[in-house]
């Protein structure tokens, strides 16, 4: 039982994120809304991405979103990448290694478990090319990675 849920505070956009979100992740479902009356607008949900439980608030425009938070997302293969990147980053803004701010101002890294094999190889100088290949990436290129490792 997931006992620590992320709870994200938007600003009256919290149903578009909903949606937004839930088209993008597999596994992804809304558990509960709570509305502002019968015909208000939504207050406060609980979803699922990918199995993880989140809650989310209309908070208004008090708080916004910083890098001090963000939501790691561990990919397999380079097309998961590139779907959740593409998809996530639609109306946002590209970051630097691998780091995205969504539409809503949340920041999201599209990480490939690549990143971490090939930056944990014992031999120092692999690791460290794969470090100086990947300040250069906006979105990770798993081959790049691999091609850095290999010294190529």
């Amino acid at each position: 039982m997931q006992t620590i849920t992320p709870f994200l505070w938007f600003d009256n956009n919290l149903e578009e994120a909903l949606a937004f979100y839930t088209s993008i992740f597999k596994d992804s479902e809304i558990l509960n809304q709570s509305r502002s009356g019968p015909d208000g607008p939504l207050f406060m949900a609980t979803f699922r991405l990918n199995g993880q439980t989140l809650m989310g608030l209309n908070g208004g425009p008090m708080y916004k979103f910083t890098e001090a938070l963000s939501m790691f997302v561990s990919v397999e293969t380079q097309d998961d990448v590139d779907y959740l990147w593409d998809s996530l980053s639609a109306g946002g803004e590209l970051q630097q290694c691998g780091w995205l701010k969504d539409k809503f101002g949340l920041s999201w890294q599209i990480v490939p478990t690549a990143l971490g094999e090939l930056m944990g190889d014992p031999d120092p100088a692999r690791s460290q090319r794969v470090m100086q290949a990947i300040l250069t990436m906006v979105k990770i290129d798993i081959q790049a990675l691999r091609d850095a490792h290999a010294g190529g």
